[in-house]
């Protein structure tokens, strides 16, 4: 089973997934108020151990999805991480020496199955489907031989993205990637034990059905290990910090004429192990 936060009835829950729904554990444990206070206090393995033997509190179509993790200190992003993304920007440069990141904030993030939102300002809504990992034990200077030790779950991401916005400045891409639940995270957190659940699997990006994105983890540029090293020297690694590991190429920017997200489109983000994390287009 998963964890998961959702909302019911008006009222937000965190809990497991179960058979035909969600099973709601946070009434049960008062004193972890989300999914990152359970995570900072190494309780996933009590809080699994609850679900045993249970059925569904909440069935499907009672609820709707939040993201995973609601309260994260910080969301970091890695961009261009794969060799065909990196090939996209014909620089000469056949991998560059070091990640390029970028801060998301939680409100710009929604939940599976909702929409992502289109804003007036800019009709350049476009997708970019990853993995996300979410750190368990924190830490400063995380050798990369113990990074994976770091890791509490892993989710899916859809790192929506204003694309025209991403280019009103010459040093960042912040004000491009920040916009109100342009992008989303989801549908659930799955528990991380082992690397090989990060260091070679599949994600795929369909949008309508058809796929747009397909690439392996095993071939990003900096490994997921490396990513919690490097981010980890420049900044303390708390609990429930995501850091979203980069796209693939095939991205809408990158066909000719580009292909923008519009109201009515379904995009689908798949990875083995994990799941698919499924959301619409609606105007703000």
């Amino acid at each position: 089973m998963n964890l998961v936060t959702f909302t019911a009835a008006g009222r937000q829950h965190w809990g497991v997934t179960a058979s035909g729904g969600v099973l709601a554990l946070s009434g049960e444990f008062p004193q972890w108020r989300t999914l990152r206070n359970v995570i900072e206090a190494g309780a996933i393995p009590q809080v699994l151990a609850a679900w045993r033997g249970r059925t569904a509190s909440h069935p499907d179509g009672t609820f709707t999805h939040d993201i995973p993790i609601p309260d994260p200190e910080k969301i970091i992003c890695v961009g261009v991480n794969f060799p065909d993304r990196n090939a996209e920007y014909k620089d000469g440069q056949d991998a560059p020496p070091f990640m390029s990141l970028f801060p998301r904030f939680a409100r710009s993030f929604t939940g599976h199955g909702a929409p992502l939102i289109r804003p007036p300002e800019s009709h350049q809504l476009d997708y970019e489907g990853e993995i996300a990992i979410i750190i368990g034990k924190g830490g400063r200077r995380i050798p990369e031989a113990d990074a994976h030790s770091h890791i509490a779950a892993l989710t899916l991401c859809n790192e929506g993205t204003i694309r025209d916005w991403v280019r009103h400045a010459k040093f960042n891409v912040t004000q491009g990637k920040n916009w109100d639940r342009s992008g989303a995270m989801g549908p659930w957190a799955v528990p991380f034990t082992d690397p090989a659940q990060i260091t070679d699997v599949a994600l795929e990006t369909r949008v309508n059905g058809e796929l747009r994105q397909s690439d392996r983890t095993g071939r990003m540029l900096f490994p997921v290990a490396r990513q919690i090293a490097y981010i980890s020297t420049f900044t303390t690694l708390v609990p429930g910090d995501i850091i979203v590991t980069g796209t693939p190429t095939g991205a809408g920017a990158r066909f000719d004429p580009p292909i923008w997200l519009k109201p009515g489109d379904v995009i689908e983000v798949s990875a083995e192990g994990i799941g698919t994390l499924r959301n619409g287009v609606a105007d703000e």
